[in-house]
């Protein structure tokens, strides 16, 4: 392994190809793919400014590391990805990426993030402005997790979360195989026509939450007083630990519950029409 210490890149293409390389309290001032088509890469406290510096990169460390604005798309076709105790503040990071593991780590500008990866682990990860983030990505793990922007998740497979704070409106459209655990999920419309979600022990709030849902499972969750006009069209499996505020035209299941204010079942309810709402004290 080589080590470079203390210096500064900028143009286009500085470390093109690079193979082994330690890099240390080095500056990547504006310019192009610092680093593209290299492997086994450590990069240590070091900062971004240009563009697509990590592209089509196979195996890299980065630790403790800045990307600023002007370093917007900087992971992208890339492999083996560890990445600590990092600053992200450039938008429209990690694309059609594999086996990437993320801890402590800020992205304050998240827009159109994590598009198109696989194998995906999140540990004390905050994300803000992450409108569009996680957009047909599959393979996901995360833990201890804070998010604000709308439209995430939309269309991801094998998902697990615990431990989380999601503020997104539209959250987990079109998903297959999502179980969230333990976690706030706040915003309207949240997991409509998705397939096989799971939430065990969840705050929801916002909205029509959970319409068009195929087999939704629902373990000791609350829904808060401005979930109304939940279910509508979706078959489920749900118990329920606080009173809801509507239910709409469920289409079968059961559903389990100390209370609700109003169930609306009208012609609209498609068939078989049949979910079982019912009412358990305390």
């Amino acid at each position: 392994m080589k080590t470079i210490e203390n210096q500064e890149f900028g143009g286009e293409r500085p470390l093109f190809a690079s193979h082994g390389l330690i890099l240390r309290h080095c500056a990547f001032l504006p310019g192009e793919s610092a680093i593209k088509c290299s492997s086994d890469i450590t990069a240590e406290e070091c900062t971004f400014d240009g563009k697509y510096p990590f592209w089509h990169v196979d195996t890299f460390r980065i630790n403790r590391c800045t990307f600023h604005s002007g370093a917007r798309a900087a992971l992208w076709y890339s492999r083996n990805l560890e990445m600590t105790d990092t600053m992200v503040e450039a938008p429209k990071m990690f694309r059609e990426m594999e086996n990437l593991s993320l801890r402590n780590v800020d992205i304050p500008d998240a827009q159109e993030t994590l598009w198109h990866c696989r194998g995906v682990k999140l540990d004390h990860v905050n994300v803000k402005n992450a409108d569009y983030l996680f957009m047909h990505s599959s393979d996901i793990e995360i833990d201890h997790y804070t998010q604000q922007g709308n439209y995430s998740f939309q269309y991801c497979r094998n998902v697990v979360i615990r431990n989380a704070k999601i503020d997104s409106k539209d959250a987990f459209w079109g998903t297959d195989s999502v179980t969230v655990f333990d976690s706030e999920l706040t915003g309207e419309y949240l997991g409509w026509h998705s397939h096989n979600l799971r939430l065990v022990r969840c705050k929801i709030s916002g909205t029509q939450p959970l319409c068009y849902c195929h087999n939704l499972i629902m373990e000791d969750c609350q829904l808060a007083p401005d979930a109304d006009l939940a279910f509508e069209d979706s078959d489920l499996i749900a118990t329920l630990t606080a009173p809801v505020t509507s239910i709409k035209n469920p289409r079968t299941g059961r559903i389990v519950l100390p209370g609700v204010k109003e169930i609306i079942k009208d012609e609209n309810c498609l068939a078989p029409a049949d979910c079982e709402i019912i009412i358990r004290e305390h």
